[in-house]
């Protein structure tokens, strides 16, 4: 499945209509984002079960600031419209691979059970 480019027009609807969607916060000035770009093509070939999206920060400003974006290219996965995963940095095939494994085989329950925790007690 090729990438979606998201925009604030789209951007909801990609995180409520997927059960798990990864997203690159990249700019076309910025190497390490170009560097990554060919391994996040490749992975997203190979999990036709995951939405793969791009954020371009220089054209959706507005986005990157919503997710306090300070640092490219960064890395999100939403799993049942909750940030499982957020990391500034490109990563190598290896380790994106399993953190995807890692996200799909995720217990949103439990995930959940424990958000609702940490809200009781910061209560």
């Amino acid at each position: 499945m090729a990438t979606v480019e998201l925009t604030k027009e789209n951007f909801q609807s990609y995180v409520e209509g997927n059960n798990l969607l990864i997203i690159d916060f990249w700019a076309p000035w910025c190497g390490p984002c170009r560097s990554f770009a060919p391994t996040y093509e490749t992975v997203s070939e190979q999990h036709e079960d995951v939405v793969f999206a791009k954020v371009n920060t220089e054209e959706q400003q507005e986005l990157a600031g919503m997710f306090s974006i300070r640092s490219i290219p960064t890395l999100m996965i939403f799993k049942e419209q909750v940030i499982v995963f957020s990391q500034a940095g490109s990563l190598p095939e290896s380790a994106l691979q399993e953190v995807i494994g890692k996200a799909k085989d995720l217990d949103m329950d439990v995930v959940r059970a424990e958000m609702a925790k940490e809200e009781q007690q910061s209560a």
